[in-house]
């Protein structure tokens, strides 16, 4: 078994951590916010500081929100860079820019430590139930030391390529999800409108070509009306923001990612930004003057 240092225990990492627990090892964790009652009466140590965390733990893994988080808690005051020593890994599974990845990694592996970028996809539901899909970037002499931890959080775990590749896929995965939502959104409006019972629809479509688990999960939640996140717009919108961003850098077009993006900001703009990223239906829904609603 292995000391774990954890960093972020939020929506996400709490449900992570807990079947890193579950699975015997050692936690060391710290959470800006507080560290849940129920890890600590399991036997993890509750740290002061990421720099704490990083000094007991031989490999430490980051979950926080964005990139500015990552570099707080990785080079910030009594961050992990301070806590290191040779040898150890560091483990980011937030989502985050590839470019900033790709520079934290260098800083990190300065030190003699290896660095992981390894986000995921599968919500709070693949977090909870250890079914997340890992992406990773890295060495693989790392990967393979780490890839023990990574499959007590999820089941499908590839190691992609180097530093930076984990996030470029995340991204992708969040491209195609967004897009996803929206042509959802667009056809269960559509067919609303029309007078059709959307409930029926969905069920005639999700034995057809159109099946997704988008339209299986999140078009039920566009039709009963349950919005409550799940994964927050405003987190959607940050990784649209990297697609975007990584777009300009590589000098081409997301024209339909920046249709999502926009979605997602008029959602913002009307108090959803905590909403689970399934309500980008109510941006459709407010252009066409027409909601959604599940039928009896």
């Amino acid at each position: 078994m292995s000391n774990v240092g954890f960093i972020g225990l939020g929506i996400m990492g709490k449900p992570m951590a807990e079947n890193l627990q579950k699975a015997g090892h050692k936690l060391f964790v710290y959470d800006v916010v507080s560290v849940p009652q129920n890890l600590v009466a399991g036997g993890a140590v509750a740290c002061a500081s990421s720099k704490e965390v990083a000094s007991k733990g031989d490999i430490i893994v980051v979950m926080v929100p964005d990139t500015p988080h990552v570099d707080a808690v990785l080079f910030g005051k009594a961050g992990v860079a301070e806590g290191l020593s040779a040898g150890k890994v560091v483990v980011d599974m937030s989502s985050i820019s590839p470019i900033a990845t790709k520079d934290f990694a260098a800083r990190i592996n300065r030190l003699g430590c290896d660095y992981l970028d390894a986000p995921v996809s599968g919500g709070e539901v693949g977090a909870q139930q250890a079914t997340l899909t890992i992406m990773v970037g890295g060495p693989e002499t790392a990967f393979e030391r780490v890839k023990p931890l990574f499959e007590k959080m999820g089941k499908n775990i590839t190691l992609v390529g180097g530093n930076g590749d984990g996030q470029t896929t995340k991204i992708a995965n969040q491209i195609i999800v967004a897009l996803n939502i929206e042509a959802v959104g667009e056809a269960l409006l559509f067919a609303a409108k029309a007078g059709a019972d959307p409930a029926r629809v969905r069920q005639a479509l999700m034995g057809g070509f159109a099946s997704s688990r988008i339209l299986e999960l999140h078009g039920k939640r566009m039709i009963d009306r349950t919005f409550d996140p799940g994964f927050r717009i405003e987190l959607h919108q940050k990784d649209l923001n990297n697609a975007l961003q990584g777009a300009k850098a590589l000098q081409i077009s997301l024209p339909n990612t920046a249709t999502a993006q926009e979605l997602f900001n008029a959602c913002a703009a009307h108090g959803g930004k905590a909403w689970d990223h399934s309500a980008l239906v109510k941006a459709l829904e407010l252009m066409a003057d027409f909601e959604i609603a599940k039928k009896s």
